[in-house]
Parts: structure tokens; C-alpha cells; sequence
């Protein structure tokens, strides 16, 4: 191999060496990036103060084509001791109430269904207080009702004056 031959060679290395080099960034700021997005902020605790007093209700059931609503009073303390259900034949139903968050749950013991005659139902509703209403959904449980022992009903209701 001739000196010429091995300059052509040595620049043409050189060359490739150069196109393929990655041109150089600048530096990143890894601690801005290793920060973590800041979370959201929850939701506000729901106060029972908030809710305290008589509310009408209309609990509708969500499925089926009986649209029918059963009515009652919700009487809510500014504690969890002393909520009731008041149905209009007078029937009023003890509530164990707690609070999680936005939402206040109430749940019965069992009691004399107003929307299946002789039969006893149990409920479960979860409520928000949403633009001045109390809304969210209730489960009632029938005892002895084989397959169609649960309902899910869409339940709202206003503050009474």
C-alpha cells in the first residue's frame, strides 16, 4: 500500500468517524424531571352539619319498567346519631350513618318494604350533596325474593324548609 493510498484511507475514517459522532445536548435539568406531578387535590370532607335537617326524597328504581318512586323524609343530624328514614304510613326506620370523603352513607336494618307488600327489604345508599340536593344510589335487599332480591334505585332528594 502507497502513502497515498493510506492517507485516502485514514481521511475516509476520519470522515465516517465525524458523520456518525452525535452532536452534543445540553445538559437536562433531571431533577425538575424526576419531580413528581403535583397530585389533585381531593375532594372536600362532606360536614353532617352540611346536610342536617328534613330532606324529601324520590328513590326511582335505575333498571325495570316500574318507574314508580317511593317516597319518604330523610331526617339528618349534624352527627351520626339519630338519622331516619319516615315513610308515608308513618313507618320510620332507624339509619347507622357514617362519612367517607364527599359521601355520607346510611344503611337500615330491616324493615316493611313500601314498594313489595309483606315483604321485609334492607337498603344501602351512598349520597352526595351535589348543587343543594342530596343525591346518589340506594340497593335494597328483599328477604325471600330468590333472583329478584335486589333493586337499585336512583334516590334525590330536596331540604325540606
Amino acid at each position: 500500500m502507497n502513502r497515498i493510498t493510506r492517507i485516502a484511507l485514514a481521511s475516509s475514517a476520519i470522515l465516517l468517524v465525524a458523520a456518525c459522532a452525535k452532536k452534543e445536548q445540553p445538559a437536562n435539568d433531571t431533577a425538575a424531571a424526576m419531580t413528581p406531578a403535583a397530585a389533585p387535590a381531593p375532594a372536600p370532607t362532606l360536614a353532617l352539619a352540611d346536610v342536617a335537617g328534613k330532606w324529601q326524597f324520590n328513590s326511582v328504581p335505575m333498571t325495570g319498567t316500574d318507574t314508580s318512586p317511593t317516597k319518604y323524609v330523610l331526617t339528618a343530624t349534624a352527627d351520626t346519631a339519630g338519622w331516619t328514614l319516615t315513610f308515608p304510613d308513618k313507618q320510620v326506620v332507624p339509619l347507622r350513618t357514617t362519612v367517607s370523603g364527599d359521601s355520607v352513607m346510611i344503611a337500615s336494618a330491616e324493615f316493611s318494604s313500601q314498594r313489595r307488600k309483606n315483604v321485609k327489604v334492607k337498603t344501602e345508599s351512598t349520597l352526595r350533596l351535589v348543587d343543594g340536593k342530596l343525591s346518589g344510589v340506594s340497593t335494597a335487599h328483599y328477604a325471600k325474593a330468590g333472583a329478584d332480591s335486589v333493586l337499585q334505585l336512583k334516590s334525590e332528594g330536596t331540604r325540606m324548609p
